[in-house]
């Protein structure tokens, strides 16, 4: 299947669950520049979102193949372990909303405007996940990201992207040799059909992660991944 690139996706963004994230109360000075900027941003966003459907061709302990592509990755190959397709994607809040959020000097209207980006790349997931149920008539999806687990390490970007074949460039993403993303709120990783509650987050013991989803489960790399 082809590349599939989404665009003109809503920006939807709660602006309470935003003033929460940034611990503002309401009625004071800075709820009122912070709703200025959510406008601006608004007006600059651009979010894209592409994505493929891809096919296991192989499985080994702790290889898996996908179009060709060999991911080295134990956690993502049990994952696997009962599917027979998989949606590599990669989801952006885009360029414009990254350069538009260059031209503020002030530190704590950066700190806001990472924020902003960060859901707005949130909406941009959102919205694929919604497409991939209803046009693949999935039920319960589960993801995963190079580098969010030390077992699938960022490198692996690099056989991610391979499976785009060049058409990241389309929605404007460049993968750097880093391995890591411009624009900066930009994220890759492969969804994939589950019986389970699966969460990258379950099998990392950092506490202080703001995006945590679910808790740490220290027994459960032993109970269900371990060789």
């Amino acid at each position: 299947m082809n590349c599939i690139v989404m665009k003109n996706i809503p920006f939807d963004l709660d602006f309470e669950d935003l003033l929460n994230r940034l611990r503002i109360k309401k009625g004071t000075e800075y709820e009122k520049r912070i709703e200025e900027l959510v406008h601006e941003a608004e007006k600059n966003a651009n979010l894209k979102v592409l994505y493929k459907l891809s096919y296991i061709e192989d499985k080994k302990d702790d290889t898996v193949v996908i179009d060709g592509v060999k991911f080295s990755s134990r956690i993502l190959r049990v994952n696997l372990d009962n599917v027979n397709r998989v949606f590599p994607y990669v989801a952006t809040c885009g360029h414009e909303l990254e350069n538009w959020s260059k031209g503020f000097p002030d530190m704590l209207e950066m700190f806001w405007l990472d924020t902003i980006k960060e859901l707005a790349l949130r909406s941009a997931r959102t919205a694929l996940t919604k497409e991939l149920k209803d046009k693949f008539e999935l039920d319960k999806m589960a993801n995963m990201n190079p580098g969010s687990l030390e077992e699938w390490p960022i490198s692996q970007q690099k056989e991610l992207f391979q499976l785009f074949d060049g058409h990241e460039k389309l929605i404007g993403v460049e993968l750097k040799s880093s391995f890591l993303m411009t624009p900066i709120k930009s994220v890759s990783g492969i969804f994939f059909s589950t019986e389970s509650n699966y969460e990258n987050c379950m099998l990392c013991p950092r506490g202080t992660c703001p995006g945590r989803k679910a808790p740490y489960d220290e027994k459960l790399y032993t109970k269900k991944y371990a060789l």
